[in-house]
């Protein structure tokens, strides 16, 4: 993901580039990063050292380094796009309060289809009532740590906060017995892990004589990147607060 926000950024046009990050461990330490990225030179080394000015990070990592990314953003100043999915509670509270001091990009998904997604699966949900079962799908690549997907859970927070159910109480995670039928009010989440599937999201609403289902499909994982990068171009204009891609998108 690193390299293509790279790559997207650089296409884009409306940055310039102060520093790749990556851990210690990182076979490609100290190549330069458009290189690695294969878009040719760029004339910045990939570092593990955050730089010491920046107007903007893009973070598309993992949840241990959430904190030292937080820690240096607000240390320096720097607006923050987080695209980690899986962080914790306290992490997502830290966010919050960092977000008080700088502008903060934070989302579970950075496609501008899924986004739409969450603005569009909870008022369906109230407009077709009570009658329909909803159950939610997602499907990911086999190297995904956390399960279900961020994107999941934000689709049945949505459906959850429009028809008033308690969140994330009314959360069914696969079922399995002979005693297993589903339950008014509850939304049932499957997680598939296989090969190499970059993301796939549906939610099915079905009663007693028809289904209606939503989804999206990432073909690639450009859309992420190319998502994060607007979210950055849209952030540094902004004043300190916590923002979602809702906001970047003009949804609310």
């Amino acid at each position: 993901m690193g390299k293509r926000v790279l790559a997207m950024a650089v296409e884009s046009e409306l940055f310039d580039i102060t520093a790749a990050v990556d851990i210690p461990q990182c076979p490609d330490l100290g190549k330069d990063a458009g290189l690695a990225a294969g878009i040719g030179e760029i004339g910045v080394i990939i570092t593990s050292e955050y730089p010491d000015t920046a107007d903007v990070m893009i973070d598309f990592s993992l949840p241990e380094a959430t904190d030292a990314v937080i820690d240096y953003c607000v240390k320096s100043n720097v607006a923050l796009v987080m695209a980690t999915t899986g962080l914790s509670d306290v992490q997502v509270a830290r966010l919050k309060e960092a977000a008080k001091t700088i502008p903060v990009v934070y989302a579970t998904n950075m496609s501008v289809g899924m986004n739409v997604l969450f603005a569009t699966v909870g008022k369906v949900a109230k407009m077709l009532g009570e009658d329909y079962d909803i159950e939610i799908t997602e499907a990911h690549h086999r190297f995904k740590k956390d399960s279900p997907s961020g994107s999941a859970l934000s689709l049945a927070e949505e459906v959850a906060a429009e028809t008033d159910r308690p969140f994330p109480g009314c959360l069914v995670h696969g079922r399995e017995g002979k005693e297993a039928l589903r339950e008014k009010g509850t939304i049932g989440m499957h997680a598939i892990r296989a090969g190499d599937i970059v993301g796939q999201h549906s939610v099915i609403y079905s009663a007693l004589g028809e289904t209606v289902t939503i989804s999206h499909n990432a073909h690639n994982r450009d859309n992420f990147a190319k998502g994060s990068v607007r979210a950055a171009n849209w952030l540094t204009s902004k004043s300190p607060a916590l923002y979602s891609m809702k906001n970047v998108l003009g949804i609310e």
